[in-house]
């Protein structure tokens, strides 16, 4: 069958659904589609069909004509309108091109020649190469805008002749005020930062990540496979857990494993204030940092440790690492004093060398802080259940074991 032979709806209906074969072809000419197209709809009547059969209708133009259903409603708009379909040919050429592809080669050698400075620079130079030195070939560039020339750089002539690759740019994040939190005395401020152990044959380490209160140096250490967010959040809720007083402030830099929509909405679940390191004042971070250097890469160094080991990492902080440093390993804490100049100074006087654990039991009103269900007496059995010198000889041993167990496998692995 011809599809001059279609002549109902439900004929129209079966070509479209695939059950009528119908041999059809697209006219070239527009004219002769326009025509096409008028006589269909005069053919089934359009303007008195239902809602369903126009729909047809409709359907059945696009088949034929190739028009899309935006244009084929326009075009049977046109109809409803006039009562006739009429090509509207455009007679305008659209704008005049001002600058030639020469003009735009010329402005690549420009900016190749001067390192592609800005384009107030760029447009200058041409007007001094034009108007001061005479270069004819300047003539047009001498007189763009520094938009336009932008412009340019974006043309396809211009990439051809040059393309500028630029570094990632750092976007700007609402996430966190940027300020350094103020604890005045109080625990439950804590430092954040993470430790990479190191690459091998391009290969990521484990991840440790590194909280410090800034009050008492309490500290809490946990190791992690990799740092996005599927690894990340359970180990900071885990992190947050372990300290036994209420967190009020939560300091990080401003590294995307925290500066994130999942980490804020977890410190906000939790209501704690979420804060990140300033420009240009790098001790807002520093005690986290401190503590990298002094407790993570003194016990775990600076070599690669594969991310599989992240579970026996983690089991060696819980029990062995968090417990000694927080109960058994002494710090020195500093106090201020203010010269006549004004000028403040640090100084760690040795009356103040104590654990973290005996730094909070120290502070006015310390059970105060602590959070619900947990006692001073509950951390005084853990506190004092071995001594210093046992919590150690245990850390080593258990630090032994488990760098013999990571050195097995990586030398058997490889």
């Amino acid at each position: 069958m011809d599809a001059k032979d279609l002549t109902t709806i439900n004929q129209l209906e079966q070509f479209l659904n695939g059950t009528q074969a119908v041999a059809f072809e697209v006219a070239a000419d527009v004219d002769a589609r326009y025509l096409w197209i008028r006589n269909t709809l005069i053919k089934f009547g359009y303007l008195t069909l239902s809602k369903h059969d126009k729909g047809i209708v409709i359907r059945y133009l696009i088949k034929i004509s190739g028009y899309s259903r935006q244009q084929a409603t326009r075009l049977i708009r046109q109809y409803r309108t006039t009562g006739r379909l009429v090509r509207k040919q455009r007679t305008v050429n659209g704008f005049s091109r001002r600058f030639s592809d020469a003009d735009i080669r010329l402005l690549a050698e420009t900016d190749e020649r001067h390192q592609q400075p800005n384009g107030f620079t760029v447009k200058k130079l041409c007007e001094r190469a034009y108007e001061v030195f005479g270069d004819t070939r300047y003539q047009q560039l001498a007189t763009i805008s520094v938009a336009h020339l932008y412009n340019l750089r974006k043309s396809k002539t211009y990439q051809r002749c040059r393309h500028v690759v630029t570094a990632t740019r750092s976007k700007t994040s609402n996430i966190g005020q940027r300020r350094k939190p103020q604890p005045r005395g109080k625990p439950g401020y804590i430092r954040i930062d993470t430790v990479h152990q190191g690459d091998w044959d391009g290969q990521k380490g484990v991840y440790h990540i590194n909280a410090v209160d800034v009050v008492t140096q309490m500290e809490i250490v946990v190791s992690v496979e990799k740092i996005s967010e599927h690894y990340l959040v359970p180990a900071l809720k885990q992190l947050l857990q372990a300290f036994p007083f209420v967190l009020i402030g939560f300091h990080s830099d401003n590294g995307s494993e925290y500066i994130n929509k999942r980490v804020a909405q977890l410190l906000e679940k939790l209501r704690i204030e979420f804060t990140k390191s300033r420009a240009r004042h790098t001790n807002d971070n520093a005690l986290a940092e401190c503590k990298n250097g002094h407790v993570v890469r003194k016990l775990f160094g600076h070599g690669h440790i594969a991310q599989h080991f992240a579970a026996q990492l983690n089991e060696f902080n819980h029990n062995h690492l968090n417990p000694y440093i927080n109960y058994h390993r002494p710090c020195l804490f500093a106090e201020t004093i203010i010269d006549n100049k004004g000028r403040q100074r640090k100084r760690y006087p040795y009356q103040k060398l104590m654990t973290p654990y005996e730094k909070l039991k120290s502070l006015p009103e310390a059970k105060n802080y602590l959070k619900p269900g947990i006692t001073f007496d509950m951390l005084d059995n853990i506190a004092y259940q071995i001594s210093d010198n046992d919590a150690a000889d245990q850390l080593q041993l258990a630090r032994h074991k488990l760098f013999k167990l990571i050195h097995e496998r990586k030398w058997k692995k490889a």
